[in-house]
């Protein structure tokens, strides 16, 4: 069963920003070659630029099953000690303290535009499990 899903999807502002900078880029290397050259050139830096920024914009996080999964990431939710909803003045994130018994990171920062919904979800599920609620 699956408790929470986010997609983190690339901001609008990163295409935006993407484009004047693949034009600058773009004439900046084929200043002074001939023909197909730029238009290849153009071409071949939207298509790599998009495609970079397609594949930012497919990282997901889930809580599912007892694991938190952040991208190719799993973390048992049985290795969480501390959880801490970070505001956007922090970083907009949620703050998960391992216990030490749990994997190598002392700690994980997982990226969300819902940090309170994500924190509370990952308390519920450790609850459930029997573990006791975080302060």
């Amino acid at each position: 069963m699956r408790d929470y899903r986010e997609r983190l999807r690339v901001p609008l502002a990163w295409w935006l920003l993407a484009m004047p900078t693949v034009l600058i880029l773009g004439a900046t290397l084929y200043a002074g070659l001939a023909e197909p050259w730029p238009v290849v050139i153009m071409a071949g830096l939207i298509a790599g630029c998009a495609a970079f920024l397609i594949t930012m914009g497919l990282a997901t996080v889930e809580v599912r099953d007892g694991t938190l999964r952040a991208g190719n990431a799993v973390l048992p939710l049985t290795a969480v000690s501390e959880v801490v909803a970070l505001d956007e003045n922090q970083t907009e994130s949620v703050y998960l303290a391992v216990a030490p018994s749990g994997p190598p990171a002392p700690y994980w920062l997982i990226g969300t535009r819902h940090p309170a919904e994500l924190a509370a979800v990952v308390e519920r599920c450790r609850v459930q499990a029997g573990h006791e609620p975080v302060a």
